[in-house]
């Protein structure tokens, strides 16, 4: 038997892993993931962006995660040799409308402590030229990084530590007693007195096997990304973002300068039909069914039907995506936007149609489920985990 069992091998699963093995060394510990590698699906499919904070209600723990999150993953990728860059973000408001939105963004920013500048017209053309608004806010301290690096450094610090890590081990039940709970795949089966539970896509569908009651499922949403050419690698200096809709968990089409070299625009967010699905036509009937069957996701379409159409219409024609980022860039032009593979976003969507914002974390009496952990759970894995460990 062991002592812990984290099942996830997201950046958020492995800093659990390792910030446990930190906590109690010696303690026993297996690691296990269905996928070929670590990092496979939202880990590895994101902007590599190191959030601020800026965004969230000061009460909330993403507000206080990330903060705590941005600072450790920083330090940890510098005693590691993991290359990062703290090059800010501007978030552009580009009408009357998106400028009050944007006032009260530095309002929340100054109740999160997070450092802002706000930036007139002529500044921001003077910091870049190729971007236009009628303002914007500056956050010095937003950076970039490759979170896979960040998951396999934190892996092989596990794994030094003791802990196993199994791959190409799919759970298809758990069963918890009074003193352990056991994990079983057709790849073999783990008992160990404590679970933890990272699943992201696949949350929703752990937390049932489990036996927790939940009102919610997940809600995958494709955000797809294009890659502009290497003659437009230096286009930007800094992280453009447009100024978010605060009734949506998006943050918008966003033009981010990328750790590689590379640059890229997206995500835009359209229902995905397929949870681990990342082409376009990508298509399973049990997650479609999943979704389209749960009264939930009919209650926020019909809520937020113009916004869906939309994102739907850029997805399918590219000069409606490429009207998204021409809003602060218009010189990009179609021949700019080159193909990159998308992402897909868990998002966790209650029954009475209510989109979850925040981190949402559960437990049974043995074991603990992280329900809800979108963006910016990258940035902030590291204060999850010690979150996750002082519920223990």
């Amino acid at each position: 038997m062991y002592d812990f069992c984290v099942i996830g091998g997201g950046i958020v699963g492995v800093a659990t892993a390792h910030r446990i093995l930190r906590r109690h060394p010696g303690a026993s510990l297996v690691l296990v993931d269905k996928a070929e590698a670590l990092a496979t699906h939202q880990t590895g499919h994101n902007s590599g962006v190191i959030h601020s904070g800026i965004y969230y209600p000061p009460d909330s723990l993403k507000a206080r995660l990330c903060r705590k999150g941005a600072a450790w993953t920083k330090e940890f990728a510098a005693a590691h040799g993991i290359p990062f860059e703290v090059c800010g973000k501007l978030l552009v408001a580009t009408n009357a409308a998106e400028y009050r939105r944007m006032l009260a963004l530095h309002e929340r920013s100054v109740s999160n402590e997070v450092d802002v500048e706000l930036v007139d017209t002529a500044e921001l053309t003077r910091r870049e030229p190729h971007v236009t608004g009628v303002g914007a806010l500056f956050v010095p301290a937003t950076g970039i990084i490759d979170f896979t690096r960040v998951t396999n450094a934190l892996a092989e610090e596990v794994r030094a530590a003791g802990g196993e890590i199994v791959l190409n081990a799919e759970v298809t039940a758990l069963t918890e007693t009074a003193d352990a709970v056991t994990a079983a795949s057709p790849a073999g089966s783990w008992t160990a007195r404590t679970l933890v539970v990272c699943a992201g896509l696949q949350a929703d569908r752990m937390a049932a096997l489990a036996g927790l009651q939940t009102d919610f499922r997940i809600v995958p949403f494709r955000g797809e990304y294009y890659q502009l050419p290497p003659s437009r690698s230096g286009l930007v200096r800094t992280l453009i973002y447009p100024i978010p809709d605060p009734n949506l968990p998006f943050l918008g089409v966003h033009l981010s300068p990328m750790i590689d070299g590379t640059l890229t625009v997206g995500p835009n967010a359209v229902l995905g039909l397929a949870r681990e699905g990342y082409r376009k036509s990508s298509f399973d009937a049990r997650d479609a069914r999943a979704v389209l069957g749960f009264p939930g996701f009919h209650r926020v379409a019909r809520a937020h039907v113009r916004t869906g159409l939309r994102e739907l219409r850029n997805s399918l024609f590219k000069r409606g995506y490429l009207a998204e980022c021409r809003r602060y860039c218009p010189e990009l032009t179609i021949a700019d936007l080159r193909p990159r593979e998308a992402g897909i976003r868990a998002q966790a969507v209650l029954r009475d149609g209510t989109l979850v914002h925040d981190f949402l974390i559960e437990r049974t009496p043995r074991s603990i489920h992280v329900l809800n952990a979108p963006s910016p759970a990258a940035t902030s894995a590291m204060p999850i985990a010690e979150y996750i460990v002082e519920q223990l």
